[in-house]
């Protein structure tokens, strides 16, 4: 096994695991999944859902690092693809705005994921939301489909990173985009953070430099590139001091490094696909009023 493909079994070991377990449980754990780390808020990465549209509880696992389909500019009848969908939560929203004319492609590589996410989507009676096993570095959907691509604090787990906007790239129609929420870096991470196999599932080892993100990202021909979102993460001692010795905590607390929350969007170049406008029916008869 190759050590990419040690990490995706790494991720893979850990979000199956936090997929059969509580939410409670996930939210209080540094890397979603139980994994003996201090009791920490969830509200350290993830941020509030509950407000927007389409928002569903049991899809939130509280793993996120953003709210990418708040700033996704999503338009009725939009095909959306949903990177790392999870149980389905960032797919849910999206489709409350797409509307019945468009579709979400929810898509993850764990299994368990896609169990929770299609058993959510049927008891929420949604036909036009889908979810398909695939991996993020080679997407199982057909090239130019998707108006929107969205991706919650996902692409940092991916070992090729290029490869993964590459990907997005293919998939994006002419004139297409993309909102993602991710884990960056300002500075070079600790030995100890840098290599640890459970803060890599927990979003802080995959990460790398801001920069070099941002340079994937405009290498990979995206255009238009801008930061809709900047959040500092702040990691607590009780988490730090399983990983570091004193020095380097204090190289991490009051140093130049800085581990980062982005929401990113980007533009395929090309002419954006026009979308008809969906009226809304006047009341006009028995049918549609009293």
């Amino acid at each position: 096994m190759t050590p990419n493909e040690q990490l995706k079994q790494i991720v893979k070991d850990k979000y199956t695991e936090i997929a059969t377990q509580p939410k409670g449980q996930n939210e209080t754990s540094c890397c979603g999944s139980g994994c003996g780390c201090s009791t920490i808020d969830a509200a350290i990465m993830s941020e509030d859902y509950s407000n927007l549209s389409g928002y569903a509880s049991d899809a939130d696992l509280g793993l996120g690092c953003g709210l990418p389909t708040e700033f996704a500019q999503i338009r009725q009848g939009d095909v959306v693809i949903d990177l790392g969908s999870g149980a389905g939560n960032d797919a849910f929203v999206a489709r409350s705005v797409t509307g019945p004319t468009g579709s979400v492609i929810g898509i993850d590589f764990t299994e368990k994921m896609l169990e929770k996410a299609r058993a959510n989507a049927d008891k929420l009676g949604y036909n036009n939301v889908e979810f398909r096993l695939g991996d993020i570095e080679n997407l199982p959907v057909t090239s130019n489909i998707a108006d929107v691509v969205v991706s919650n604090c996902v692409l940092n787990l991916v070992p090729n990173k290029t490869q993964a906007f590459s990907e997005t790239f293919r998939v994006l129609k002419s004139g297409g985009h993309f909102s993602v929420s991710d884990i960056v870096l300002i500075g070079n991470l600790p030995e100890g953070l840098r290599k640890n196999a459970e803060m890599y599932a927990g979003c802080i080892s995959g990460a790398i430099q801001k920069e070099e993100y941002l340079q994937i990202i405009k290498d990979s021909g995206f255009s238009n590139l801008k930061i809709q979102k900047e959040k500092k993460i702040t990691i607590p001692d009780e988490i730090l001091s399983v990983y570091l010795n004193d020095d380097e905590m204090a190289k991490v607390k009051h140093g130049d490094l800085g581990i980062v929350s982005i929401t990113v969007y980007a533009e395929k170049p090309g002419v954006k696909e026009e979308k008809p406008v969906v009226e809304k029916k006047s009341c006009c008869g028995p049918e549609c009023c009293n």
